[in-house]
């Protein structure tokens, strides 16, 4: 009997020290910290000190661990049912006119470990989702409040809407941050909700700023257009004359080497070169009446129709100056001199006594 009850007292005591062993052991997860509260003693308290993650050995009977969540966490608060709680839990803020806005917003956030004893100490709440629910919405909605009620509803509908956004996470940085909570991000959900009769406003006032602005583009296309058809005016006409100008120049030089040519022609004519050419032409019939004992068109005086009654040497030089100007490099010898031409036969006595006058061939140029 005495070793029965030594047996089962032994086991009872088995029992209790693996029931008080199991009761003063905790696991810190990942993800989360552990904070240990002092539960007599002069030290009695939330230690300042956070628990790494891993198994943590306490007495239950003076201490307590709490296991903190430093991990992202994510609410929404909006008035859908689908989203969030069934309630409608949208934050209301109000501009510089005083015109209220409903927004639907969300929220990212996690704690800093290191300053999580401190934030349980305060709020004795390790439930991150409640603590946002109640503390942290409040925050976001006083800082809403305090951003937009220096911003015109005109600017917080519009393009003000991402700087309103920037100056609330700002806010909220600053005041939760004292508390070990960290914003990551925080975003309006979708578009404001604005009275209709503001709404309706605002559309009316952006409609007809973009009407302006189409306005204003129509006006500067016009006038590009008109200043690109004065341009191209501007260039036809130059090209107009430039073309002009360049055909009353070949003219101008066509008719200055015509006339070189002509002088050229007529300082070379001699009156030997008129008599033979006046012999080539000739078809060797005679006037039936000539009542003269010259023979015609033979014997008319070349010298007054040749060289414009200069002398020779002066026709030779001018003509030998005519001919540099145009072949530089080499200059021929001028035409001064032409073949003899051949002996004419004396024509025969003409029958009848009042012959015809010839009339005289005009010299070829």
């Amino acid at each position: 009997m005495r070793s029965a009850r030594r047996l089962v007292i032994l086991i009872l005591a088995v029992i209790a020290l693996s029931v008080v062993g199991c009761a003063s052991i905790s696991r810190v997860d990942a993800g989360h910290v552990g904070i240990r509260v002092k539960l007599a003693g002069n030290n009695r308290g939330v230690q300042d000190m956070e628990v790494k993650t891993g198994w943590v050995f306490y007495n239950p009977l003076t201490e307590q661990i709490v296991i903190f969540p430093t991990s992202v966490q994510n609410v929404v608060w909006t008035a859908s049912t689908n989203e969030g709680r069934a309630v409608d839990e949208s934050i209301t803020f109000s501009s510089e006119e005083g015109v209220n806005a409903n927004a639907d917003v969300s929220l990212s956030f996690h704690i800093e470990p290191s300053l999580a004893p401190k934030l349980y100490a305060r709020f004795r709440q390790n439930d991150m989702l409640a603590l946002a629910d109640g503390y942290m919405r409040n925050t976001v909605r006083e800082a809403f409040n305090d951003v937009a009620s220096k911003m015109p509803v005109q600017e917080i509908y519009g393009s003000g809407k991402s700087k309103m956004i920037a100056d609330v996470t700002n806010n909220c940085r600053e005041l939760l941050g004292k508390d070990g909570i960290v914003i990551d991000q925080l975003t309006i959900n979708g578009a404001l909700r604005l009275p209709q009769n503001v709404s309706d406003a605002i559309n009316r006032a952006m409609e007809a700023t973009q009407n302006a602005i189409q306005s204003e583009n129509k006006v500067r296309q016009v006038k590009a257009e008109a200043e690109q058809a004065i341009t191209q005016a501007h260039g036809q006409a130059e090209a107009t004359r430039q073309k002009a100008e360049g055909e009353g120049d070949a003219l101008l030089i066509r008719a200055r080497a015509e006339a070189k040519a002509n002088e050229i022609i007529r300082l070379s004519t001699t009156p030997s070169i008129l008599q033979y050419r006046a012999l080539e032409h000739w078809d060797g019939k005679l006037p039936t009446f000539n009542g003269s004992a010259q023979m015609p068109l033979l014997t008319f005086d070349a010298s007054k129709l040749a060289a414009g009654g200069l002398d020779e040497a002066t026709r030779e030089k001018r003509l030998k100056e005519l001919l540099s100007e145009s072949t530089p490099d080499a200059v021929p010898a001028p035409a001064s001199a032409a073949p003899a031409p051949p002996a004419a036969a004396p024509p025969p006595a003409a029958p009848d006594p009042a012959p015809a006058k010839p009339a005289t061939p005009a010299p070829k140029k």
